[in-house]
């Protein structure tokens, strides 16, 4: 059975291997998702749906282990839902089952500013913004993180991918998962303003056969948090 590692909003397959990465079966696929990493695709604003992005993944034949971060996690239930998969193992979701949640209107601003003012001058006018200091007051790392955003490779050509992204939901109702009696695995951290433990309670309760663990937050040390993740991503693989 393949693994598969799906990458969250604005990364690529590089961040998922390295935190996971000792972890992993060795023949672990981690593809890039469109307007990500290596991919050289962007497109319109149909090409960003959830459904579409998963579809074009290449992705092996026969059943899978989807392990994802983020919209990664979101991608993987699209996935779950149309073809075979054994085993789900979902960290930090962050979608849900409302369009642009609050904790995701972040990225749309973003990604207007990266479009409107290119990525020095996007970054220097969100640094200053009550947006950008709200969420440093929750999270020092999690502010810094969206930062980055503006710092990625073709960040402003690819700024598409901030605005359309975060309008999906992960599901509509907790009657779509209800066929989904696999095994699944939610993972969340504690004080992570665009991930909060809510929504991975509520992905917990929609799915059937669900379990969820809360970790560390991110700020309370980096090191804490990376190995609680790799020790409840070497369980859930064992379901």
């Amino acid at each position: 059975m393949a693994t598969v590692l799906l990458h969250g909003l604005g990364g690529d397959r590089r961040q998922p291997l390295s935190l996971l990465g000792p972890v992993l079966p060795a023949d672990t696929i981690a593809p890039d998702v469109r307007a990500h990493g290596s991919s050289t695709l962007i497109g319109h604003p149909a090409d960003f749906t959830l459904a579409a992005l998963a579809a074009e993944l290449p992705l092996p034949a026969g059943p899978l282990t989807l392990i994802g971060v983020s919209m990664g996690a979101a991608l993987a239930l699209r996935i779950a839902l149309t073809r075979p998969v054994e085993r789900l193992i979902l960290l930090r979701p962050s979608f849900t089952t409302q369009p642009l949640p609050a904790h995701l209107r972040v990225f749309p601003v973003i990604g207007e500013l990266l479009a409107h003012h290119g990525a020095e001058r996007g970054e220097e006018v969100f640094r200053y913004s009550n947006l950008f200091h709200a969420l440093e007051a929750e999270s020092e790392i999690g502010a810094q993180g969206m930062l980055e955003q503006f710092r990625k490779p073709d960040a402003a050509a690819r700024a598409i991918r901030l605005v359309e992204i975060p309008r999906n939901r992960a599901y509509r109702a907790a009657s779509e998962l209800a066929g989904l009696g696999i095994p699944a695995s939610v993972i969340a951290a504690l004080r992570d303003p665009v991930h909060p433990v809510a929504v991975a309670e509520q992905w917990t309760v929609d799915l059937p056969n669900a379990r969820l663990t809360v970790l560390p937050a991110r700020d309370d040390g980096v090191r804490a948090y990376t190995d609680a993740t790799r020790a409840a991503v070497a369980e859930a693989l064992t379901r």
